[in-house]
């Protein structure tokens, strides 16, 4: 999937540009929703008697498979993947086959060591076997962002994806492209949620059924700017993406695409 731009809308410049850039005929995908300026927080509202029948709940619109989702700017913000980490004795000693370990038992000595970070060939010393008989798993931790966005919602939200909630996570897998690929077998949504919302005709929710009085409801109101959620909504929307995940391809598609 190419997202470095989105194509060009006879009305994308009303609905994203900046008021300096409205007379251009076309946009870049990074004009239209690579806002760098420090996203604003939004603002949470004492809960009403009922909701307005034509709101969006944001959790629930991000899920929904019948809207045209789009992702745009799908990126690598941080990445690990490395043999050279250490691990705890008790990981390389584990990674030997059966019959090393019963011509090597574990003696008090070793026991010792058994939640010692070390590297492979210090392991091995401390075994006292050859380094090549123990193999050393990949480290892999990487972390991302992605824009998933509807020009008809006038919608666009920033999420953070990453393979692991680990400080990394270890692959025993003979190259680095096959530890990358078992990695994100099971990739997960994290962290801050960053909305962007540029319609002032229809109102835009997102409810907290766990909060108390006024943090139920926040009502996300239109702005040129990104805004923040507070993190108990982030956390409401983020559950609910991981639930429909699978009916949600677009998402790993490009994720996929990206760090392999």
């Amino acid at each position: 999937m190419d997202s470095s731009t989105l194509p060009t809308q006879s009305n994308m410049s009303n609905i994203y540009t900046e008021p300096a850039q409205a007379a251009q005929t076309s946009v870049t995908a990074d004009s239209v929703f690579n806002n760098e300026k420090q996203p604003s927080s939004t603002e949470t509202q004492a809960p009403t008697q009922s909701i307005e029948p034509n709101a969006l709940i944001l959790a629930e619109v991000l899920s929904d498979k019948t809207i045209g989702w789009k992702i745009h700017n799908c990126k690598i913000t941080k990445k690990t993947v490395t043999q050279d980490l250490p691990l705890p004795f008790l990981y390389h000693y584990d990674s030997l086959n059966d019959a090393i370990k019963q011509a090597n038992p574990l003696t008090p000595a070793l026991l010792s060591q058994f939640n010692t970070p070390m590297s492979a060939r210090e392991a091995a010393k401390l075994i006292g076997i050859n380094e090549a008989l123990i193999i050393s798993p990949w480290h892999v931790k990487i972390i991302g962002s992605l824009v998933v966005f509807s020009e008809a919602l006038q919608l666009a939200v920033r999420l953070h994806w990453t393979n692991t909630g680990k400080d990394t996570q270890q692959l025993y897998t003979q190259n680095e492209a096959d530890a990358i690929t078992a990695a994100f077998k099971d990739w997960q949504f994290f962290g801050r949620i960053d909305v962007l919302y540029k319609n002032n005709k229809q109102t835009l929710i997102s409810i907290d059924e766990q909060a108390e009085g006024n943090e139920q409801l926040l009502r996300i109101e239109a702005n040129a700017d990104y805004q923040c959620l507070p993190a108990t909504h982030a956390l409401v929307v983020i559950a609910k993406l991981e639930a429909d995940k699978i009916e949600l391809p677009w998402f790993e598609a490009a994720i996929v695409e990206r760090v392999e």
